[in-house]
């Protein structure tokens, strides 16, 4: 039987962006502060990978203003939510048929 790897998304072959849109997937939105403590990164490494996944049009990016503190928030797309799926079953895919070997 084909092992599944044209069903993974490279997009999400990336460790930060797998982690981004797992945290996009169970919540509405998240801001950019908040990621960037929570998958322990830096600022500039946060920002080119939520680029990458905006580029795929897999989120969405909010820019507002806190009082006078600039706030940016961040929500996975219905497109992005669908190519997590898939690529989630592909990996999935891919362990059962390791485990029948």
């Amino acid at each position: 039987m084909k092992v599944p790897f044209d069903k993974l998304d490279k997009a999400f072959e990336n460790r930060l962006r797998l982690q981004i849109m797992s945290v996009l997937m169970v919540n509405d939105r998240y801001d950019f502060n908040s990621l960037k403590e929570l998958l322990d990164t830096t600022d500039g490494n946060l920002a080119s990978h939520l680029k990458a996944l905006e580029k795929e049009e897999y989120i969405l990016v909010h820019k507002s203003f806190l009082g006078r503190k600039p706030n940016t928030t961040y929500e996975s797309t219905e497109k992005g939510k669908k190519a997590f799926r898939m690529h989630l079953d592909a990996l999935e895919q891919l362990i059962k048929q390791q485990k029948t070997k």
